[in-house]
């Protein structure tokens, strides 16, 4: 019975050092990992330091549209305008960004907050239609 409970012990310390394992070897600096789950190797979009920049193609492709915080009301919910979405984004802003599927930046659709300290995210997994800039 000892051996047993030795046994499971060391199984469970082994399962523990694989999941840290894993968890440590995950780059924070991408954006969530399910937009990298692909695994796909791309390019990180243009971006200056203090701005928002989105792509309305996945991988940053099309016209990058930019905001900068003197143009944004901070936690105010900001749309994009009518009839564009954002697949792609880069956070560069110093401050969290939550993006949503809503353009009424409703919590009933799909929503991400990306940390500001510089966040690529090449695949966005739902159609960016609104964001709010947060305080910290």
């Amino acid at each position: 019975m000892r051996l047993r409970l030795r046994t499971s012990r060391t199984t469970a310390a082994l399962t523990g050092l694989a999941a840290l394992t894993v968890a440590l070897a995950v780059p924070p600096a991408l954006g969530t990992p399910a937009a990298h789950a692909a695994g796909r190797s791309t390019t990180p979009g243009p971006c200056a330091a203090g701005q928002l920049c989105l792509w309305p193609k996945a991988d940053f492709g099309g016209k990058r549209v930019t905001y900068e915080l003197p143009d944004i009301d901070i936690e105010s919910c900001v749309p994009l305008p009518k009839g564009t979405t954002a697949a792609a984004l880069a956070n560069r802003t110093g401050r969290p960004v939550t993006t949503y599927q809503s353009a009424e930046c409703a919590e009933t659709a799909e929503f991400d907050t990306y940390p500001g300290g510089g966040s690529w995210v090449p695949r966005s997994p739902y159609q960016v239609r609104a964001f709010k800039v947060w305080e910290r």
